[in-house]
């Protein structure tokens, strides 16, 4: 499994991604990939749609289709409600689900 963590600068919310995925990578055995993003152009060409979008090989399984691509914070949808990164359990489900 190829888990990539897209992220840009001035989000701070990828860190938060970042040390969960990292748990999650001890625990299910991946390599943890990480790419900047800096221009609107890699952004498209990424599927980037925000700060932070993980991929599961290849594939953002966050997206619902409809989310812009560019340099901005992402917020995700959790049982607590709008957040800047997927919970631990969130993850984990992705993650099981590719």
């Amino acid at each position: 499994m190829k888990v990539e963590l897209l992220y840009f600068e001035d989000c701070p919310n990828w860190q938060t991604v970042d040390r969960r995925l990292r748990e999650l990578a001890t625990e299910r055995g991946f390599e943890l990939q990480h790419r900047l993003v800096a221009t609107p152009e890699e952004a498209r060409a990424a599927g980037f749609r925000g700060s932070p979008t993980i991929l599961v090989d290849g594939r953002d399984p966050f997206a619902g289709g409809e989310e812009p691509f560019g340099l901005s914070c992402r917020m995700y949808r959790t049982p607590e409600g709008p957040a800047g990164s997927p919970t631990v359990d969130q993850l984990r489900t992705a993650l099981a689900s590719s």
